[in-house]
């Protein structure tokens, strides 16, 4: 334990029409659970970079305005992972939602601030805590 780390991922926050987009986790840590778009960062990355880059592969649409928002502390216990996770709110430019990484979710999906799916990932409900409304 004495040589780990916790990692550093990035949570985007895309909003649209009044509504942010979640993905269903498959095959990782949080399997089952709504997140945000997002991933790890990169050596010698940007978080908005990260943001942008994640958004894109993940769903296939371009962001604009991204701004930083807060970081959460989260702690896996049950895989033994630990993470920072810095959010970002950004705004949807352009492109339609995609699956791109079917291995990784389920599906894409619009959803209103108060009224967000559940079971919601760690970062998510940790983000919740803090009582921000992206919309603010």
């Amino acid at each position: 334990m004495e040589n780990q780390r916790p990692k550093v991922g990035v949570g985007v926050i895309v909003k649209k029409d009044n509504k942010v987009l979640l993905g269903k986790r498959k095959n990782a840590h949080g399997e089952g659970s709504w997140c945000f778009a997002g991933g790890h960062l990169e050596f010698w990355e940007s978080v908005e970079e990260c943001a942008a880059r994640e958004v894109e592969e993940e769903v296939g649409i371009k962001i604009k305005n991204i701004k930083q928002s807060t970081y959460t502390n989260d702690l896996f216990e049950k895989d033994k992972k630990h993470y920072v996770t810095i959010f970002v709110v950004a705004d949807w430019k352009s492109g339609n939602v995609e699956l791109r990484e079917p291995e990784k979710c389920e599906c894409w999906e619009w959803f209103v601030w108060d009224d967000l799916p559940s079971p919601l990932f760690l970062p998510i409900r940790n983000y919740l805590k803090k009582g921000i409304n992206p919309f603010d």
